[in-house]
């Protein structure tokens, strides 16, 4: 048969970047692992970099976005069903994640086992899911979810009683059971409604107590994640006012909850997971904390879901990085690799930069959870956490925008992974919070609690004082920060300067040299820029690409 029909032979396309350790590649989460005291699990994590970075767990990410969830609402006979199937990729990687503890090891010691907290445990965990997300970022939701309900189930003893147990199972099981019959639970969570969004006491669902204790509950959720999820804490109105209820996918008696999702979002990313809209029918709800005061109840929940968005969109960001310093390694243009030519540099070192300082930073709000005891360390939480979430989150698409130039065409086609980052790097920046909720959480800080605020700038004053740059940068956000009339109009200047020095300084005080030089000089002093690959020319680019490279052997 004549081949005069047949294409050319394929030439100088970049092997895929599978097969490999997701920890031990990655000198930014190493080391931060080893800053934030949890240095005696890296062996444990090292394992888990080999599952996250494994041909296989990149098949699964790939079958579990192509193939998307599916909604039942009812059966062929009419019958209710309010089923969501998932493809089995995603029931894997839930297996997998699980197996981690990403849904509830920090909480660990509330088992049967009991003792006390895992030392470093919130580092720990942000590096598994940091290494999840990663491997497939959708699937996360519903570990974060659950893990940030636990601290909500223990303000209430009989529910924690009954519940706690499996919620701490690392045992995966997604039947759709009653809670007694399975293996391990998870959480959801249903807030937001058509009329409010982030304003929740717009929230116009009915709680109504009944006579043997629970509430009936009617109305609806415009976003309810995780649909098949186990139980749901929801926000309704009662006589009392907005309160937060414990509301089962199954009753006390086996029947189905009368929870009755409408249909799937159809989003922009995060798309292995389902998301609903939903109808509550008289559906059987439990008070969780004061009536009235259900705002109040799930704050530490929103806390413990910010908290994972900056590390996953850490990941994300990471994954990216390394995509882009893998291509340009592999990728000739002019008969010489693209990782040789100066502009490509310039970029990858500049994008370098910011990862390593969303690592950073994120792995230090990690570590004041861990020691929430300590004053110093609860107030960074509580001012930190929302300027975290807001920065790293933020710098998440514009970053994961350009690696995917960096491949050019490749880049954009969803059979490579970029498209799948890029896609799901804003869900992190929207959900729990968006941009101006961020701001505006710090600004209460800094308006009610003023010791809070010290105790941070105390900290950061100590740490910028050795470095000149770093010292007048901090003035200057302390001019803001006691000038009330500049507050309101400044709010996001006020908070991407405080998350840039915070991240300076850690790198500063604590990281590699020439990537705090290198982030000082561009983010804190440099001129005022919008792109990357800018700022870098006097700096030594081959130090920072030699950290982020993928094919570094630890």
């Amino acid at each position: 048969m004549s081949d005069r029909f047949a294409t050319h032979v394929v030439t100088n396309q970049v092997p895929p970047l599978t097969d490999i350790n997701l920890f031990a590649s990655d000198a930014a989460l190493m080391e931060a692992v080893n800053r934030e005291g949890a240095a005696q699990s890296s062996r444990m994590m090292n394992a888990f970099g080999l599952t996250t970075g494994s041909q296989e767990a990149r098949e699964l990410a790939s079958l579990a976005n192509r193939h998307l969830p599916e909604l039942s609402a009812y059966d062929r006979c009419g019958r209710r069903l309010d089923v969501v199937t998932y493809h089995p990729s995603y029931h894997e990687l839930m297996r997998i994640s699980c197996a981690e503890g990403l849904a509830n090891s920090v909480w660990a010691h509330f088992g049967p086992a009991g003792g006390a907290p895992e030392k470093a445990a919130h580092v720990i965990r942000a590096a598994n899911l940091y290494l999840a997300a990663q491997m497939e970022p959708g699937h996360c939701c519903p570990l974060t979810m659950t893990n940030a309900a636990v601290p909500v189930l223990l303000s209430n003893p009989a529910l924690a009683r009954d519940w706690l147990p499996l919620v701490l199972s690392r045992t995966y099981d997604s039947r759709f059971e009653p809670a007694a019959l399975k293996a391990g639970l998870t959480i959801g969570m249903g807030m937001t409604e058509k009329q409010g969004g982030t304003d929740v006491r717009a929230n116009t669902t009915r709680a109504a107590r009944s006579e043997d204790g629970p509430f009936t509950i009617t109305g609806h959720k415009w976003f309810m994640s995780a649909p098949m999820s186990d139980a749901f804490l929801v926000l309704a109105q009662s006589e009392g006012g907005l309160s937060l209820f414990f509301m089962p996918r199954f009753l006390p008696d086996g029947a189905v909850n009368a929870i009755h999702y409408q249909r799937l979002k159809d989003k922009l990313g995060n798309r292995s997971n389902a998301s609903s809209e939903v109808e509550f029918q008289d559906a059987m709800g439990w008070l969780i904390g004061e009536e009235g005061r259900g705002v109040s109840s799930v704050v530490e929940m929103l806390t413990y879901c910010r908290l994972d968005c900056a590390i996953s969109s850490a990941g994300l960001m990471r994954s990216a990085l390394a995509l882009a310093v893998h291509h340009a390694e592999h990728r000739m243009s002019a008969g010489r690799a693209l990782i040789g030519e100066t502009l490509m540099q310039q970029v990858l070192a500049d994008l370098t930069l910011d990862v390593e300082a969303a690592v950073a930073l994120s792995f230090r709000l990690a570590r004041s959870f861990d020691r929430a005891r300590d004053p110093r360390a609860a107030a960074w939480r509580r001012l930190m956490t929302p300027v975290t979430k807001y920065w790293v989150t933020k710098i998440a698409a514009p970053l994961i925008s350009e690696a995917m130039e960096c491949l050019g065409g490749n880049g954009y086609v969803e059979e490579w992974p970029l498209a799948l980052l890029y896609r799901e790097a804003p869900v992190n920046a929207i959900w729990e919070g968006s941009g101006n909720v961020m701001a505006l959480d710090v600004l209460r800080v800094l308006q009610k609690e003023p010791g809070v605020v010290e105790l941070v700038t105390d900290e950061l004053r100590a740490a910028t004082a050795g470095d000149a740059a770093l010292s007048a940068a901090f003035d200057r956000l302390l001019a803001v920060l006691y000038e009330p009339r500049l507050l309101d109009a400044r709010a996001r200047q006020l908070v991407e300067d405080l998350a840039k020095i915070a991240a300076a300084s850690i790198l500063r005080s604590q990281g590699n040299a020439a990537v705090a030089d290198a982030f000082i000089a561009t983010r804190i002093t440099g001129r005022p820029r919008s792109t990357y690959g800018q700022g870098l020319e006097s700096f030594d680019l081959k130090v920072l690409l030699e950290r982020a490279t993928p094919n570094r052997s630890g």
